[in-house]
């Protein structure tokens, strides 16, 4: 059997399990020396693999490695930076060919969401057509839980457990203070287009927890004089509400509320904050006091709080990517197949990359209540199974003890460099 190297990266924005999956990758590879000899990981994503600056992870200890699954963020460095099309810019996809040739990798393990799994089917694509030999797999991540054809995405359920838990805890703050303090609390999630994680902040209202909530979905246009009636009534008959509201939302014409008129590396529009234009609504139509708050990158990095679901499902992808890969799959995404609810079962399938990439999965209208600010049952049995167990790091002094790997650079064989 032929012995080739691999090359792994971490792709947009990180979360607390995406180290998880990447301990998946190299230790699964790591059981197989017949097959592959070693794994290469893109300094900042694919960056590295364009500048031919690449990790050598074989120089990393077991222990390091196994560290990673307690370890949030992305170890090797990732990047917002999206590869154009083939016919764009052919000369970089040649590149990262020109790049996997010289180290000789024969299996590239693309990290990431939506406009990675389009990258990865591109390379592939161009690696058959230039006639070089490459396993490309795609592997699931993104907090947004927005990739179609798998159960849930690695990092959502962490998102998921971090939300539904700091909506509670505010709540109950925001209810000791509502009689002569502030009336309504405003957290801002993560959720361009997609409202999952507005959605987990729902979990904090059940039986015991009656949690006067309102939550508002990018699937839902914003009507402000609805909105202000709900929270007006909230406070009204319990002093106090929570409002949940996702990053994306937009009015009845398609616009932002949080529109800062600017876009990120992807190209995406770059939201300037939906909570302070909420909290200005709210002060300014009803006189409440408010506080609001952005969840921003505490929800993606908690990985003191991660879901034992998320984690387990992180590492299993990984795992799975090498082993599709060594039997032979390419252009592949492995996917989350669920089997059951109560309890909750799952098995890892898998699904073509030309039926994920540019397919973004949005909350379904079933999961969201008739009037559009709450989750229906459906949503809850979902959504449960994903945050339960606790899967805590190791402290030290009372901090998480994370792992922070060496990265020794692979000597450059290419004689020039490139530009990005």
């Amino acid at each position: 059997m032929t012995l080739r190297n691999a090359f792994y990266a971490q792709s947009g924005g990180v979360t607390a399990v995406i180290n998880a999956s990447a301990c998946g990758v190299i230790e699964t590879a790591r059981q197989h020396p017949d097959r592959i000899g070693k794994v290469y990981a893109g300094r900042n994503g694919i960056i590295g693999a364009l500048t031919e600056d690449l990790i050598d992870t074989s120089q990393e200890s077991a222990a390091a490695i196994a560290g990673l699954k307690y370890t949030p963020a992305g170890a090797f460095g990732s990047c917002r930076y999206k590869l154009k099309g083939l016919e764009q810019n052919r000369a970089q996809y040649e590149r990262l060919i020109e790049v996997f040739r010289a180290h000789d990798i024969g299996y590239f393990f693309y990290n990431g969401g939506g406009d990675s799994a389009d990258t990865c089917l591109k390379v592939s694509h161009l690696s058959e057509h230039l006639g070089y030999p490459l396993q490309a797999i795609h592997i699931p991540k993104t907090v947004d839980n927005d990739l179609p054809h798998t159960d849930t995405c690695p990092g959502f359920g962490s998102v998921a457990k971090y939300i539904a838990i700091a909506t509670r805890e505010a709540s109950l703050d925001v209810a000791s203070m509502a009689a002569t303090s502030t009336r309504v609390f405003i957290l801002e999630v993560m959720g361009r287009h997609a409202g999952w994680i507005a959605a987990a902040g729902g979990l904090a209202a059940d039986e015991r927890h009656p949690v006067p909530l309102t939550l508002l979905f990018p699937e839902i246009p914003f009507e402000a004089e609805r909105f202000l009636a709900r929270v007006d009534e909230q406070v009204r008959t319990h002093g106090y509400c929570t409002v949940v509201v996702s990053e994306g939302v937009r009015d009845s014409s398609g616009q932002f509320l949080a529109d800062a008129g600017q876009h990120d590396a992807f190209g995406h529009v770059q939201l300037g904050g939906t909570a302070p234009v909420l909290a200005r609504l709210i002060k300014q139509s009803l006189g409440f006091k408010n506080h609001w708050a952005v969840a921003d990158y505490l929800q993606r990095a908690a990985r003191h709080i991660a879901s034992k679901t998320d984690v387990e499902q992180a590492y299993a992808l990984g795992q799975a990517a090498v082993e599709k890969a060594v039997n032979g799959a390419t252009a592949i995404m492995p996917a989350i197949q669920r089997l059951s609810d109560q309890p909750y079962r799952w098995q890892i399938g898998e699904v073509a990359l030309a039926d994920v990439a540019n397919v973004e999965r949005k909350l379904p209208g079933e999961f969201i209540s008739d009037d559009g600010y709450a989750i229906t049952a459906a949503c809850r049995t979902y959504l449960t199974p994903l945050i339960e167990g606790e899967d805590y790091p190791p402290y030290r002094h009372g901090l998480p003890d994370y792992v922070v790997l060496q990265n020794r650079a692979v000597p450059k064989k290419l004689p020039h460099p490139f530009s990005i």
